[in-house]
């Protein structure tokens, strides 16, 4: 495999070319919405970021597969041999690029065996993008190319926790409840695990489907700032283990020692 370092700069760049053309639709006065199978929504900013990355991480040293959501019915018997490959959600958050609320990300992780080992987050509308690599940390690119690393925050008094804006549960409501006093900060996309990963929230909590393209990339990004990502077992995350491509149930933390056990 290549080393995922040698990868990140032609990676970002596809990252940016898909967001520009995300931001060509978001700009438009109006743009149709369509529904997938599953009532999720699909719109032509999801098509042409989708042909951006698919095309060009495909043409990337190491030629690996792509594995994206909107090309995702790649039979288990073929993605079951697969060491290592593009894992994509060329546009995370169509519901809030729909709101037109800016929190929407392009993500991009490859995975090697059933690990993220590299991870580029970019959010157009905001002008932001982070990236990691495993053994390199976590990173936000400024706006003069410079990287800038990210850390996670130490474990506070006060919890500051993520919540979705467009997904909350019964069971999150509950989990919620649990915490006693806390801050309460909405946001969409892979932008809740950026900021852990900044050290500005630290707990996401997320109880119900999400897809395996929804979380790789930002939880490299988070790992590698020094928080976790982990099922309710208290393992990370794995990627491509079974014919599923549906995460369990999951917790975003900046810190292994917060007492999230009491909290389920």
């Amino acid at each position: 495999m290549t080393h995922p370092r040698a990868l990140l700069e032609g990676v970002i760049a596809l990252a940016q070319q898909a967001g520009e053309a995300i931001m060509a639709v978001y700009a438009g006065a109006s743009f149709e919405v369509e529904h997938k199978d599953d009532r999720s929504p699909l719109t032509a900013a999801d098509r042409a970021a989708h042909r951006i990355l698919g095309e060009g991480l495909a043409a990337l040293p190491g030629g690996h597969p792509v594995l994206s959501e909107e090309a995702a019915a790649i039979p288990w018997e073929v993605r079951r041999r697969w060491q290592t490959y593009w894992l994509v959600d060329p546009l995370d958050g169509t519901r809030e690029f729909i709101k037109r609320n800016g929190e929407f990300t392009v993500n991009v992780a490859l995975i090697d065996g059933d690990r993220p080992v590299l991870g580029v987050v970019h959010a157009p509308a905001r002008g932001y993008l982070a990236w990691a690599a495993a053994g390199q940390g976590a990173f936000r690119r400024a706006a003069n190319g410079q990287d800038l690393a990210l850390r996670v925050a130490p474990v506070p008094q006060r919890l500051r926790v993520a919540a979705s804006r467009s997904h909350l549960d019964a069971r999150t409501v509950a989990l919620l409840d649990r915490l006693g006093p806390h801050e309460r900060i909405g946001l969409g996309s892979s932008l809740k695990f950026c900021e852990i990963a900044e050290g500005r929230i630290d707990l996401y909590p997320r109880f119900g489907p999400t897809s395996e393209w929804d979380t790789a990339a930002a939880q490299c990004v988070l790992e590698q700032a020094g928080g976790a990502v982990i099922g309710t077992d208290g393992r990370p995350l794995r990627y491509n283990t079974k014919e599923s491509l549906l995460n369990p149930d999951f917790l975003a933390l900046s810190s292994l020692a917060l007492p999230w056990r009491s909290w389920l």
